[in-house]
């Protein structure tokens, strides 16, 4: 068990455990990436995100 809270996506449960304990399905971690000045590949995700 991490110590960073986590968030169903189906069901927008919020949990510490890698499962959701309502639908049983994976979680994500809710927390946004940290953020770099020096990013090396954030121009390839931002055209990613556009597509």
């Amino acid at each position: 068990m991490s110590g960073r809270i986590r968030c169903c996506k189906t069901d927008h449960t919020y949990t510490l455990s890698a499962t959701c304990p309502v639908c049983g399905k994976p979680t994500a971690i809710a927390h946004p990436a940290r953020f770099s000045v020096e990013d090396r590949y954030g121009k390839y995700r931002r055209m990613a995100k556009n597509d």
